[in-house]
């Protein structure tokens, strides 16, 4: 069994989080362990519908953000590592600069000093130098900085397609590789029409 730990935050964006939990819900052999904090809660009531309930049923352990004692606090916990999701500017900024003040920032200063995968779906615009330097610092300690920002090479139909391809390549960062045929094919031919299906043709060289 493979674990991994799924945090919401309070940015916008709860979609992403819950997306990842059923996208794992997927695959056999993974168990999902999710903390939300006290803000991810307001903006998921927000946001989505009936959505506390949906996240606490497509995740396999819930834990307390206020339990800072919980198993995923300690680096004995092995798990493959952790996604923030969506992350918010002051959880970005207390992981850059270790303050391990509740669950979600203690868990992620695990995955740190353990040399496990962090994840941070960071969700913000414009940033400011605050936001840039302490994805740096995050960057230096061995985190991925993942703004879920969109791919239109796909030609996404609606949101959920854009969601699922974000979704689907921070997976891609935990070994999970899924919708192959949403990925980059090349460039299709010379001038294409846009009420054609695409068809790959190779360039070459």
């Amino acid at each position: 069994m493979k674990r991994i730990v799924v945090a919401i935050t309070g940015a916008t964006g709860a979609i992403y989080g819950l997306r990842l939990l059923t996208m794992l819900k997927d695959h056999a052999g993974w168990e999902t362990h999710l903390v939300m904090s006290q803000a991810a809660l307001l903006n998921i009531r927000e946001e989505l519908v009936d959505g506390r309930r949906q996240f606490e049923d497509a995740a396999n352990v819930v834990h307390s953000s206020r339990n800072v004692g919980a198993s995923i606090a300690s680096g004995s916990f092995l798990c493959e590592g952790m996604v923030i999701a969506p992350c918010s500017m002051r959880t970005l900024a207390a992981v850059a600069n270790g303050l391990s003040d509740n669950l979600i920032t203690r868990a992620a200063d695990v995955m740190l000093k353990e040399r496990r995968k962090l994840v941070l779906m960071t969700r913000e615009t414009p940033l400011n130098l605050a936001h840039l330097r302490n994805m740096t610092a995050c960057t230096e300690m061995g985190a991925v900085i993942f703004p879920p920002v969109p791919a239109f090479y796909n030609r996404p139909l609606n949101i959920d397609e854009i969601i699922d391809h974000s979704c689907m390549r921070v997976l891609d960062q935990f070994g999970l590789h899924r919708n192959l045929e949403d990925r980059w094919q090349g460039l299709t031919g010379e001038n294409p029409d846009p009420a054609l299906p695409h068809k790959k043709i190779e360039r070459q060289a």
